[in-house]
């Protein structure tokens, strides 16, 4: 979601959205999540600057497709009622599940953003997953401790309406592979 109305989200929905993330599976128990309520008004204006910068700079990077990308609304960190920044804990030396993929640690926080993002949904409460930042500049202004990585800015809000299909669907950005693409058998199938 990036649009979202004035309303605010009630406290007692913001705690069972937070303790839903806060049961995600976590690879040995690590629970590598963190996170941040935004609630000074500063701080968010000092957010919203980092991901305009990010947008700006992904823009360039787009080559042809800039202008299109500057159209599209890609966050609503001005408008949300909360806003959380999610950070990957530094890293506290769980081996178990890391062994060979030490990567395990982020894809626990992922797991609690995506039971944040669904209990959400389920109270009526639209969100966003805003990646557009550069993840050291909000380290620092978040005194995120040496080892610690942000990996997501999240917008909660009361919506209008929530949309038919992914906002990038319906913007003409991108649509979506079918599963008979991504669901192989045996083995990686080749697309030759």
């Amino acid at each position: 979601m990036r649009h979202f109305t004035s309303a605010p989200v009630p406290e007692e929905i913001l705690q069972r959205v937070l303790h839903a993330a806060h049961q995600a599976p976590s690879v040995g128990l690590m629970q590598p999540w963190r996170f941040i309520r935004i609630t000074s008004a500063d701080l968010r204006r000092k957010i919203h600057a980092l991901v305009e910068a990010e947008r700006q700079l992904t823009a360039k990077a787009m080559g042809e497709r800039d202008e299109e990308f500057l159209k599209l609304k890609v966050e609503g960190v001005r408008e949300c009622a909360e806003l959380l920044v999610v950070v990957l804990a530094p890293d506290d030396g769980t081996i178990f599940g890391r062994r060979t993929l030490p990567e395990m640690n982020l894809a626990s926080v992922a797991c609690a953003v995506q039971n944040l993002w669904l209990a959400a949904r389920a109270e009526g409460v639209g969100m966003g997953w805003v990646s557009l930042f550069d993840p050291a500049e909000l380290a620092s202004l978040l005194d995120v401790p040496d080892g610690g990585k942000p990996v997501a800015i999240l917008c909660l809000g009361q919506v209008d309406e929530f949309y038919a299909l992914p906002m990038l669907q319906l913007e003409g950005w991108r649509n979506p592979k079918p599963l008979s693409e991504l669901l192989f058998e045996n083995g990686w199938e080749s697309s030759s």
